[in-house]
């Protein structure tokens, strides 16, 4: 059944290149996940804030492995598009910003991120969300990307705040956590809505 409206991105746009890296200022850059990132993923893991958002926790090197092959699958597939931040003087492992819930069709995808913990408090993960925004609407040609967390997850509402997305509201007992069930705050950036503050120049 022929489709009325084309697609925003056509299918193809984006696996038939290899999965690009993106800086992030002067320190880091987003890369594509490795398999010799897998001790690193375990230890990230066993932070329990990250265990309490993300809901997962890996009790091996080779679960972790299982979930870089998933992750670097995703970009063939184009249903989610993996990126790990890390430092880009040692490699270390800093973070993950993903672009889940891909949707061609819409020009869309959700958001997603979390730090290790000696990273955190230094304003690297909202700016490796904007790097990867600017990637996503510049040269992908998204339209929408969403972002939505725990309303009771304060430090990612900062996040989202300071990379610029706009509040769109909450969504009742949306996800279920280890504790029960959490509203979701919602927010979004449209293509052509940005904010200004992206403008400015970043040098941190």
């Amino acid at each position: 059944m022929p489709s009325l409206v084309p697609p925003a991105m056509a299918a193809g746009s984006l696996c038939r290149s290899p999965q690009p890296s993106v800086p992030v200022g002067t320190t880091a850059v987003l890369r594509a996940w490795q398999l010799s990132d897998a001790e690193a993923v375990v230890q990230a893991f066993g932070d329990p804030e990250i265990q309490r958002w993300h809901v997962r926790r890996f009790d091996s090197v080779n679960e972790a492995q299982h979930w870089i092959t998933g992750c670097n699958a995703g970009w063939a597939e184009e249903s989610e598009l993996n990126w790990a931040l890390v430092d880009r003087a040692s490699d270390s492992l800093m973070g993950r910003v993903s672009l889940k819930s891909v949707k061609l069709h819409d020009g869309s995808a959700d958001v997603a991120y979390w730090m290790v913990p000696a990273w955190r408090g230094r304003g690297y993960c909202s700016q490796a969300v904007i790097a990867l925004c600017q990637w996503a609407f510049t040269d992908a040609g998204f339209h929408r990307l969403g972002l939505e967390h725990s309303v009771a997850n304060v430090a990612s509402c900062r996040v989202a705040t300071k990379a610029g997305f706009h509040a769109e509201g909450i969504r009742q007992e949306a996800a279920l956590h280890a504790d029960g069930w959490h509203d979701m705050h919602e927010h979004a950036l449209l293509a052509h809505h940005l904010p200004d503050t992206w403008a400015v120049s970043q040098t941190w």
